[in-house]
């Protein structure tokens, strides 16, 4: 597995690419074209994507944005991989790809905005009122299946929360992780 800078994925690479994010986060984008209108909007020069490839395959991609706060923060967006290529190390890769692009670019922090829309929740700040006793809820929070779980093993760390982003009892969960 190589990770390499997806301007120089091939057509076809791209397309992949863009099943693997509508299969990954159908409530983001449901259809290939949704996918595809990300790719483009996201791979120009201010940003960093990066795919994972096995030969011609891709595996898995992400990005991070162009950095705000004087170059010093970098979003995380999106991140990808192959349903059966997941468990594997091919996010945690991509992850830290992308965190050693932001570092050597001066960044030293990057962050993400983590949705928990699935109707009935993943995570215990699903359908419960974060406007009371939020600490609390914070310092017994379960990620469940959601995918806060796999940043949390990598290092980041819950910097906040929007309760109801996306509607009642749909949060999104704020993490990042120091560079430096």
């Amino acid at each position: 597995m190589n990770i390499i800078n997806m301007n120089t994925l091939t057509r076809e690479q791209i397309l992949q690419a863009a099943q693997i994010l509508t299969d990954s986060l159908p409530l983001g984008w449901s259809t290939l074209d949704d996918a595809m209108e990300e790719i483009t909007l996201r791979l120009i020069p201010e940003n960093t994507l990066l795919a994972a490839v096995s030969g011609d395959e891709v595996l898995g991609w992400g990005g991070i944005l162009a950095p705000v706060y004087d170059g010093k923060v970098y979003e995380l967006h999106p991140l990808a991989v192959r349903a059966d290529q997941r468990g594997q190390g091919i996010g945690a890769a991509i992850v830290k790809a992308l965190e050693d692009t932001a570092r050597t670019q001066g960044g030293l922090t990057v962050y993400l905005g983590a949705d928990d829309e699935v109707e009935g929740g993943e995570t215990s700040l699903s359908n419960t009122d974060l406007y009371q006793d939020l600490p609390s809820k914070l310092a017994h929070f379960n990620p469940g299946t959601h995918q806060s779980a796999f940043y949390l093993k990598i290092g980041y760390s819950i910097i906040g929360v929007m309760p109801d982003a996306n509607g009642p009892g749909k949060p999104d969960i704020f993490l990042a992780k120091r560079l430096q």
